[in-house]
C-alpha cells in the first residue's frame, strides 16, 4: 500500500495550525463504517470536524473543491457516530483546511475555512 506523503504532511501541518490558533486536538483519523474524519478538534463551544485537503503549489484547483456533496454527507454521518460515541455539549461544526505544499513537503499556504458546510436536513 502506497502512503500519500503529501496527505500525511498536510494533516500534520493542519493539526499544528489548529493548536497554534487555540484549538484542542481531540483525535486524528477517526474512522467508522461511514467514513473517516481527518481531525476532530475543540474550540470554545464547537466540536470541529476538519477535512484536510492537501495540494501541491501547481494545483489547478483549490483543495476545497474536493469536498463535494457526497464527501460532506459522509463527514456528517461520521460526525454523528463520533458524537454518539463521545457525548458532549459542544456544537458540531464542519471545517475544511486547505494545505498547499512545495515539492519538499514544506507548507506554502494554509487556508482554514470555518463552517465550510452545514448539515442540510
Amino acid at each position: 500500500m502506497k502512503i500519500n506523503k503529501s496527505g500525511v504532511w498536510g494533516e500534520i501541518f493542519a493539526a499544528r495550525y489548529l493548536r497554534d490558533n487555540g484549538y484542542k486536538i481531540i483525535t486524528g483519523n477517526f474512522r467508522s463504517r461511514m467514513g473517516e474524519i481527518d481531525l476532530v478538534a475543540q474550540k470554545g463551544k464547537y466540536m470541529c470536524f476538519v477535512e484536510v485537503k492537501t495540494r501541491g503549489e501547481d494545483s489547478l484547483y483549490e483543495a476545497k473543491e474536493a469536498v463535494d456533496f457526497a464527501k460532506q454527507e459522509r463527514l456528517i454521518s461520521t460526525s454523528k457516530l463520533f458524537m454518539k460515541a463521545y457525548p458532549n455539549d459542544k456544537q458540531p461544526r464542519f471545517d475544511v483546511c486547505e494545505v498547499y505544499l512545495d515539492a519538499e513537503y514544506k507548507p506554502l499556504k494554509i487556508n482554514y475555512i470555518e463552517n465550510a458546510f452545514t448539515e442540510t436536513t
